[in-house]
């Protein structure tokens, strides 16, 4: 647990018309201004009346208390979660899909038959793109392929442009989406960026509406407020309003994903800084204009695994819908709640909706796929056998061989005939497992005409495979054989380059492969009669 007050230094990557942030002065300080003379939100009492359109659905979202988290985590306080997933479009960006339009209305900057382009995770642009169906704008979204199919089928559907752009690239490299959206907008006449990462617009939703609302729900009382950090938007807008009522009795834990760089002081972003992460729709490698880091008194490095885990606890115990970007700020509110007393109350945002993941993390398949288990999960069957506590080291595991990428299927298809394996790790130049490569494979992408025997086996793997660890028992590795014909087992090797000896600086991780086991293997551990423990040995 880190406190930090450190300043946010580095530039936005674009910038808002009308707002600038002047030398020295603090983001939120900039565009507070900017709220004076405009009607707050309260939370609405009772059935609301008839709505002309659904954007007057979106914001007064219920604030819900986690009970069976509060009991299962040990906490004394009360745990409540704000449910951003109700709003119109499904996630807290449909908030300031509407502010920023109806600003940019407002000055006379938006006009009939213009263009809306945004550079987003998906949930800002399903707000605009809802926004701009019902207001009658065009709208251009680019966005990372990284992010799921659900949201690309909904913006469709409200009648946006997809344009998707490489996940690996950096904001500012040619191919981002963020500098896709740049020469669009230079293309394209009566275009326009809203730019949630320099919007005031974006905050000041939060600070008018989303920290209103919570107080108003509390009875203005909140003791720790949790939220992820994408834009910044949502946690610096409401941490302002929370700071402004409450002062320091309210402490703001800020949630950044393990890849990302957001977090303050730097070296809590050393562990797979600049890495790929799997939670969509926060993090970034930029620091946004609209994030303002000295609001946040605590930042928090959330986990693929536990945040995915997390998020089928609360779908699972609670009832609550939600995302990944969910259970990456409840797993780490339930560590950090750990510090309030009996009486006091911790608010998390969770952003979207599980109806953005539905392929995804909702998929039993994906998770075990991505090594996203626990037991809920993975051993959904009892294995009582004698062998189920017994681990994958006690099976017999043949010193492993891989290949690189640019190796021919023909190449390939010699090796296993004269190794006498049916399959073989595939490898990059960096050493790093990229897939899994299958006699069954290339002979039906052989036989099909999908390849050739010149082919390079990188056309024909398996990029999906699940990774054990020589500490796993044998029941987990019968529950992944449910879903898959073998498994790749791994170890993790501590890496120690010139400039972390005796630096300062944290090593890296490297995975390396083991072997591989297959159903096969352990079938054969279990009925062979020389096994030990085993009820047939003599």
């Amino acid at each position: 647990m880190v406190k930090s007050k450190r300043a946010a230094t580095s530039p936005a990557p674009t910038s808002s018309k009308g707002w600038k942030r002047t030398k020295g002065e603090k983001s939120s300080d900039s565009w507070v201004s900017l709220s004076k003379g405009r009607t707050t939100s309260t939370a609405v009492k009772g059935p609301p009346g008839p709505m002309m359109t659904v954007l007057e659905h979106i914001g007064n979202t219920p604030l819900v208390r986690c009970q069976k988290l509060e009991k299962e985590y040990g906490l004394s306080c009360e745990l409540y979660a704000k449910c951003e997933f109700y709003n119109a479009g499904g996630s807290v960006k449909d908030r300031i899909g509407r502010r920023m339009v109806e600003d940019a209305e407002a000055s006379g900057r938006l006009k009939p038959g213009d263009t809306i382009i945004e550079p987003t995770s998906g949930n800002t642009g399903i707000g605009l793109a809802l926004a701009s169906a019902i207001k009658g704008y065009k709208c251009i979204i680019c966005l990372p392929e990284k992010m799921s199919n659900e949201k690309v089928y909904v913006l469709q559907a409200l009648g946006a442009q997809i344009y998707r752009t490489p996940t690996e690239a950096a904001w500012d490299a040619p191919d981002s989406h963020i500098s896709l959206a740049k020469r669009l907008n230079a293309e394209i006449p009566n275009s326009h960026i809203l730019d949630q990462y320099a919007n005031p617009g974006n905050p000041l939703a939060h600070y008018d509406g989303t920290a209103e609302e919570i107080l108003e729900q509390t009875g203005g009382q909140v003791d720790m407020f949790v939220a992820g950090a994408g834009t910044g938007g949502t946690i610096s807008g409401t941490a302002k309003k929370l700071k402004e009522r409450l002062g320091d009795a309210c402490t703001v834990v800020g949630v950044d994903p393990k890849g990302s760089i957001l977090a303050v002081p730097d070296s809590l972003n050393d562990e797979n800084r600049l890495g790929s992460y799997t939670v969509e729709g926060i993090g970034y490698d930029f620091i946004p204009d609209v994030l303002d880091r000295e609001l946040i008194d605590i930042w928090a490095k959330s986990d693929d695994k536990a945040s995915m885990l997390m998020m089928r606890k609360m779908i699972r115990t609670e009832g609550l819908l939600c995302g990944g970007s969910c259970g990456a700020a409840m797993s780490e509110a339930v560590k950090h709640a750990k510090t309030l007393k009996e009486g006091q109350k911790c608010v998390v945002i969770l952003p979207d909706s599980v109806r953005n993941y539905m392929t995804k993390a909702l998929s039993d398949n994906w998770m075990i796929d991505q090594g996203f288990i626990d037991n809920d999960l993975i051993q959904k069957k009892e294995f009582t056998g004698w062998w189920a506590t017994k681990r994958v080291s006690d099976l017999e595991i043949k010193t492993p061989l891989t290949i690189t990428s640019d190796v021919t299927v023909r190449g390939a298809v010699d090796l296993l005939k004269n190794e006498g394996f049916d399959m073989v790790p595939v490898v990059n130049n960096k050493g790093d497992v990229i897939g899994v490569v299958t006699e069954g494979n290339m002979t039906a992408r052989l036989l099909s005409g999908r390849c050739s025997p010149d082919s390079e086996v990188s056309e024909c793997l398996y990029k999906s495979f699940q990774k054990v660890k020589l500490g796993d028992t044998l029941g987990a590795l019968a529950g992944i054989f449910d879903h898959e014909p073998f498994a790749l087992v791994c170890t993790d090797q501590r890496l120690f380059s010139a400039d972390s000896v005796g630096g300062g600086k944290s090593c890296k991780t490297k995975t390396v492969v083991s072997g591989i086991v297959s159903r096969i293997d352990l079938l054969d551990f279990i009925s062979a009669e020389d096994t030990p423990g085993s009820p047939m040995k003599k």
